[in-house]
């Protein structure tokens, strides 16, 4: 997955001027070495030009890290700290930046060894505010080496989505579905976001597809498809015009990125994609995906630059999916009552119609889409890969522009449980603690389409820093409450 950045993250060391810099010398060396003893090298540069305690140092500092190719920035107080020149330090990198503190070591160290960086943390945070500066500050932002080693891992996967973000382009094709107004896209707030759009009619994609025709590399696709679909190959003849699309994709990339490093796409799949294309992309989507460039269905930019987001943070495969039907009481009651924990309000289907990466599924096929072809010839709906999904844990989450271009996302841990779903497209038995009272209280509540991106493991804690960094205001950024905490809309007497 090449679709993204590589973070190297810059640790430069502040001290004021009336505490020993030796302190911050001596706890800057020892963050180094338990970060690289448990993480490595390979995503962190010490600074080592000065210990920053006036303007001048900060100059010098930043021209170090910019020089080493740093992409973030680590400000370690390795004691009380300068706030004006470890805040302008923030101010002037380009770049995702984030603040920790050393906990003092020692009772026996009290006198001499004090540094008081707990206290320099409030200055630094206020002087942040004063200069409207964005900087990740931890949970609990104090500690010792290897605890401030931790906060900066943490803080890898915020700064590798700030990174890409500020280098995206999105690519789309042509308009949503008719009755698909709640995917709306309103592009001003993409704009904010640092992302760039490319939007494109359905023709426009239609003719260099038709380009494609003949390609001399559709053999060699075609190979690949037969190789990662198996005995689930159910549509070969198929395989060349899926082919043909992947490669009329891959190209309109490579010629249409621009000035950006990263991209992302919101595809058009019905109604008229069929009869013209005379196949469905869901496979094709699901392998770029699996590549790192997400593409999500029916035009969902926001559902697009969801998955993106959770492509950089996770560094694995995403998928889309319609959050689309109950689980039946009778299902419920044979396959996860007595089981789990579980409620029935608890669980849910997830489901599109065959756009999730074959290596999250528990097993996959290659179809046709069955409830187009209720209403077309089966063959110009082929291409979709159905199977369950995998089970284990998941994130469900989604970043979105309201219609009135505010930010607002969600955010849920739970799990796709080991239960067969007897249905069709990919799809899985989603459970979510307390998911009934977050269905109806946040996503109905508060406006969400029914698509959701899900990372394949918990970070929920990671999602919900980045739409912090990037501007979510907190209240607007919803998780699934747990039960006796109430939501503002619910039913006291429920």
């Amino acid at each position: 997955m090449n679709n993204m950045p590589n973070v190297k993250i810059g640790v430069v060391a502040v001290s004021r001027d009336c505490f020993p810099e030796s302190l911050s010398v001596d706890r800057r060396k020892a963050l180094i070495a338990a970060y690289t003893k448990k993480y490595g090298a390979e995503h962190i540069y010490e600074c080592p030009v000065c210990i920053v305690e006036s303007e001048i140092h900060m100059v010098q500092a930043l021209e170090d890290i910019k020089k080493a190719g740093c992409n973030a920035l680590c400000v370690y107080l390795g004691n009380f700290g300068p706030e004006i020149s470890e805040t302008l330090l923030a101010k002037h990198f380009d770049g995702p930046k984030m603040f920790c503190a050393a906990a003092e070591e020692s009772g026996n160290s009290l006198l001499d060894g004090r540094g008081d960086a707990y206290c320099g943390m409030l200055n630094a945070s206020y002087n942040l505010q004063l200069r409207n500066v964005k900087a990740y500050i931890p949970e609990y932002p104090v500690g010792d080496a290897e605890d401030c080693a931790d906060m900066i891992h943490e803080f890898e996967p915020i700064a590798r989505a700030v990174i890409a973000l500020s280098d995206l382009k999105i690519i789309s094709f042509g308009p949503r579905p008719m009755n698909f107004l709640a995917c709306n896209a309103p592009i001003k707030q993409l704009y904010n976001l640092g992302v760039e759009i490319e939007e494109n009619s359905e023709l426009d994609l239609f003719e260099a597809f038709n380009k494609h025709a003949g390609d001399s590399r559709i053999p060699e696709v075609v190979a690949d498809m037969e190789k990662e679909l198996g005995a689930g190959n159910k549509k070969p003849e198929v395989l060349e015009k899926l082919a043909q699309y992947e490669l009329t994709l891959k190209d309109w990339v490579r010629d249409h990125k621009g000035y950006r490093k990263y991209v992302a796409i919101a595809g058009k799949c019905w109604p008229a994609f069929q009869t013209q294309f005379g196949f469905v992309p869901c496979y094709v989507n699901s392998r770029l995906t699996g590549e790192g460039i997400p593409v999500s269905c029916e035009v969902d930019i926001y559902g697009c630059l969801s998955e993106f987001i959770g492509t950089v943070v996770s560094e694995d495969v995403v998928t889309l999916l319609d959050i689309n039907n109950s689980v039946p009481k009778d299902m419920y009651n044979e396959e996860i009552k007595g089981k789990t924990d579980y409620t029935l309000e608890d669980t849910f289907m997830g489901f599109h119609c065959g756009n999730t990466c074959s290596r999250k599924l528990a097993f996959c096929e290659m179809r046709n889409q069955k409830i187009m072809a209720r209403a077309l010839p089966v063959e110009v709906t082929n291409g979709t890969l159905e199977g369950d999904i995998a089970p284990g844990e998941i994130t469900f989450y989604r970043l979105q522009s309201t219609a009135d271009n505010k930010l607002r996302a969600y955010i849920a841990q739970g799990e796709v449980l080991d239960v067969r779903t007897k249905s069709f497209g990919s799809i899985g038995v989603f459970a979510i603690p307390e998911m009934g009272r977050f269905y109806r209280h946040w996503l109905i509540e508060k406006g969400f389409p029914h698509h959701g991106a899900v990372a394949f493991g918990h970070f929920g804690k990671s999602l919900f820093e980045v739409f912090k960094y990037i501007g979510v205001d907190v209240d607007e950024i919803g998780y699934n409450q747990p039960a006796g905490v109430r939501y503002p809309t619910e039913n006291p007497w429920r």
